[in-house]
């Protein structure tokens, strides 16, 4: 349920209902805009109903929301969402740009990339400590020795830095050294994982399961927010299909479908939808045309020595040929890169 209060609505009035809520054992979740304020009501709603808020002061509207996600729905907040991470906004009229590589391989390699990479416009620098492989005996990451070498290229160039969280016992340990965690299609249904992180004051990018519908998607966000983290960026990332030409299928109109259903941000991963990298430049530009607010991408500067996804992985030099392409999509769509 959510109750829409007046524009002219008291603090006191905002407290009553609050109270109100309270009182009859469910949970409020405020959200104040600019010209009016929203309470998300999350619980066994029938205790209090809808003509029993209606009739509170202040209270302008009830909207009951029968979908089974609440507070990432766009009714519980009809204004989309923009996370901050440093500098950087994702979810307002610029789109984000995050790129690096696929795994953090040395000091040497991750610096060199990020150094290009910034060069050529991106905001955010990707790079992944810890590696979730189908073989075990594939490249697994570096660890928190990776994530040093992550924190002081961060020192170096300014940049934020994102990476991949796989275990409820690193979250902690993680989110010291980066500025946003980054949950991958394998653990979206992990949801003791998801619960970690929505402990922390870090925005999360989660990304949707190779399998996963996108209400499953919304749903794995439910566990993150109900935490109180509501700094969650959805990304789309390819799903399993039957085609063998592409190492997943994009699904581009997930893109348009998230941004009706919700306030949240949506990227896009090119890069593990592809498998890749020559259909990775196309896979950018269809996904601003169609409205996501970033786009994470795998970069390297020597991807034939890449030790982890090289084939998908642009080069520095692809990825600066890009940026310009990409800026004039933004521009044709009325936003900036």
């Amino acid at each position: 349920m959510i109750i829409v209060m007046k524009p002219e609505a008291t603090d006191e009035e905002i407290k009553g209902v609050v109270k109100s809520i309270e009182e009859h054992g469910m949970q409020v979740h405020l959200s104040k805009g600019s010209e009016m304020t929203i309470i998300g009501v999350v619980g066994d709603t029938t205790k209090q109903g809808v003509n029993g808020f209606m009739a509170m002061r202040g209270v302008g509207n009830v909207v009951q929301i029968m979908k089974p996600y609440k507070m990432s729905s766009k009714k519980f907040k009809p204004e989309g969402t923009i996370i901050k991470i440093g500098d950087v906004e994702v979810g307002g009229n610029r789109i984000a740009m995050i790129a690096g590589p696929c795994a953090v391989e040395s000091e040497e390699q991750f610096l060199t990339i990020a150094k290009d990479v910034k060069a050529a416009g991106a905001d955010i620098l990707r790079g992944s400590a810890f590696k979730p492989r189908t073989s075990p005996y594939e490249f697994q990451g570096l660890g928190e020795e990776g994530l040093k070498i992550m924190k002081k290229v961060k020192q170096l160039t300014c940049m934020p830095i994102e990476t991949e969280v796989m275990d409820t016992r690193d979250v902690e340990m993680v989110a010291e050294y980066v500025d946003v965690l980054r949950v991958g299609a394998r653990n979206m249904h992990n949801f003791d994982l998801l619960k970690e992180v929505g402990k922390t004051n870090k925005p999360i990018i989660l990304k949707r399961g190779m399998s996963a519908t996108i209400k499953e998607l919304m749903l794995a966000s439910e566990y993150i927010m109900k935490e109180g983290n509501h700094q969650i960026i959805l990304c789309e990332r390819g799903i399993r299909t039957f085609e063998t030409a592409t190492r997943n299928t994009l699904d581009i109109s997930a893109v348009p479908v998230l941004k009706e259903e919700t306030h949240l941000p949506v990227i896009i991963d090119p890069s593990h939808a592809a498998g890749n990298r020559k259909y990775v430049p196309s896979m950018c530009k269809a996904a601003i045309a169609a409205g996501a607010d970033g786009i994470i991408v795998e970069v390297h500067h020597e991807p034939e020595k890449a030790l982890c996804d090289g084939p998908q992985s642009l080069t520095t030099q692809q990825f600066a040929e890009l940026m310009p392409q990409l800026k004039a999509i933004a521009e044709a769509v009325g936003r900036t890169l």
